[in-house]
């Protein structure tokens, strides 16, 4: 028990401050390394060298974030009639002969649903919400570069897709 309590007093500051850096929120970083070191107390391999400890509950803390941000922005970007019952109106740019083409949205709703979940999640962030990379990324807890990546496989499942006939899409 002294040695969780140890592990404990010398990770607490970092791995909150890395938290806090991930959620901007002081409550949710609380909440968030508490649960963390509520983990770690299940799994935890007091016979682990130190570092590789400090790295593992750093591991834990990242997809303890992912986990936060997955179940907090779920249910906004579930479907294409969800953000366009919520006020959403399409593109900034100047097309809108397109976007209110009830076909055109079909073939996008039906692409969007044979992605990935995480296909469709930076998708829908990319070009559905016009979020940046940097913002689409501290919202799924990931890189930018990572986002850029993701991106690019997406639009080329998606780009795919598009050529497909649109019976095999659906």
């Amino acid at each position: 028990m002294q040695e969780f309590q140890r592990l404990y007093q010398e990770n607490l500051g970092p791995l909150y401050r890395y938290i806090y850096s991930q959620v901007r929120n002081r409550e949710e970083a609380e909440d968030l390394t508490a649960q963390v070191f509520l983990k770690a107390i299940r799994g935890l391999d007091l016979m682990r060298d130190p570092l590789r400890t400090r790295a593992w509950l750093f591991r834990v803390a990242r997809t303890t974030i992912v986990d936060y941000w997955r179940l907090r922005y779920r249910g906004a970007t579930s479907s294409l009639e969800d953000l366009l019952a919520s006020g959403w109106e399409g593109p900034v740019d100047e097309d809108p002969p397109q976007v209110k083409n009830s076909r055109a949205a079909e073939q996008v709703q039906s692409i969007l649903q044979a992605l990935s979940e995480r296909d469709r999640e930076v998708l829908t962030c990319r070009f559905l919400l016009n979020l940046t990379i940097r913002e689409t990324a501290a919202r799924m807890g990931l890189t930018e570069t990572n986002i850029k990546v993701m991106q690019y496989r997406a639009l080329k499942r998606a780009a795919h897709l598009t050529l497909m006939p649109t019976d095999s899409i659906a």
